[in-house]
């Protein structure tokens, strides 16, 4: 049951990813994320990783996605666009240029898989008897707090300049 639920996961996270990748409404490619994420937070139940299924469904299947749509929303890129102008010159050799790098390192990254460790996994509580919840919980509000506290601060931002790109001047009927 378990590689039927793993290859059905799989299925519906490549399926998303590559349909995030070939649509062409930036909507539609936002709910093929959705539909990825959520087959990511399948994998993480069937890890028994319950805490990080419902963070990857809570933070980013609903949060990440509501930002993109309404950015996208806001901004009006669902709307059709001249494919054939490139507007930035060398964009597109740039782009091959890191696609192939991209390649390279997963290929090395294939090569380096197969030497293990051989170290055997840690399993139970991360410090004495207490539960690994508690512990994730103390860290994230002692020593990463800071990095939580900087990352809203750039989504903050992220949202604000959006609204101030989107915004249109207004036509002074006086003129």
């Amino acid at each position: 049951m378990d590689a039927v639920v793993f290859f059905v996961a799989a299925g519906i996270i490549l399926g998303g990813a590559f349909g995030v990748i070939l649509s062409r409404n930036p909507v539609h490619s936002a709910l093929m994320l959705v539909m990825t994420l959520f087959g990511v937070a399948v994998l993480f139940v069937a890890q028994e990783a319950h805490f990080l299924a419902a963070v990857q469904v809570i933070v980013y299947a609903g949060a990440i996605v509501v930002l993109f749509l309404f950015v996208i929303m806001l901004l009006g890129v669902d709307k059709a666009e001249d494919l054939s102008t490139d507007p930035l010159g060398g964009q597109r050799p740039a782009a091959a240029v890191v696609a192939i790098a991209g390649l390279g390192l997963l290929v090395l990254l294939a090569v380096r898989a197969v030497q293990v460790t051989g170290a055997t996994s840690v399993s139970g509580s991360l410090e004495g008897g207490e539960g690994n919840l508690n512990v994730l919980g103390r860290s994230l509000f002692t020593d990463y707090l800071f990095a939580f506290e900087a990352t809203s601060a750039l989504l903050v931002i992220a949202v604000v300049g959006a609204v101030v790109l989107a915004r249109k001047p207004r036509q002074d009927s006086n003129r």
